[in-house]
């Protein structure tokens, strides 16, 4: 069987997907693998991922934050213009064979709110080098992304403590 770059979507209701995203970027970058990570909807707030990478992985692994915040709290000509230049960053690093992976973080939604058309998707990762990961990540992926997987999986939410009032916690959550 031959090796090519393969095409992961994390989705589902379940916590993890970002935590399961990340791990993959250190498994690459454990490999020698440069890494791009493009999050298109969370905002400006420095996480415990991204405060992690930039000291363990400066230079290996890059972190970019395209999003303006929940869009359900955002304008949105804003939350449109902030997805549109976040998809322009990560067709081009689609483009770059200098990436073994990139993993698009919340592309789901970007699809989901009718910002960027699934096909024009489907056609970057189809163009993207052969070699190259793709990681996906978000709730409620579209009909032709998960087709277009080559490993999908879903995270369901069995008990949440927000469920119980416990608000998100700093290294639990973000």
């Amino acid at each position: 069987m031959a090796a090519r770059g393969l095409i992961i979507i994390n989705t589902g209701n379940g916590k993890g997907k970002t935590t399961a995203a990340i791990g993959q970027a250190v498994r690459a970058a454990g490999h020698g693998m440069r890494v791009c990570i493009v999050q298109f909807i969370k905002g400006q707030a420095r996480t415990g991922e991204a405060l992690a990478l930039e000291r363990a992985f400066a230079g290996q692994i890059e972190l970019h934050v395209t999003g303006c915040g929940f869009t359900w709290q955002q304008e949105e000509a804003k939350v449109r213009t902030a997805a549109l230049a976040g998809w322009a960053l990560a067709r081009e690093k689609l483009g770059d064979a200098a990436y073994g992976m990139v993993i698009l973080e919340e592309l789901t939604y970007l699809v989901g709110l009718g910002l960027v058309a699934e096909e024009e998707i489907i056609a970057s990762l189809k163009a993207r080098p052969p070699g190259q990961h793709v990681v996906i990540t978000g709730r409620n992926a579209s009909p032709g992304l998960l087709a277009h997987a080559d490993l999908v999986t879903e995270m369901r939410e069995v008990k949440h403590p927000y469920q119980q009032g416990i608000l998100a916690q700093k290294g639990v959550e973000f």
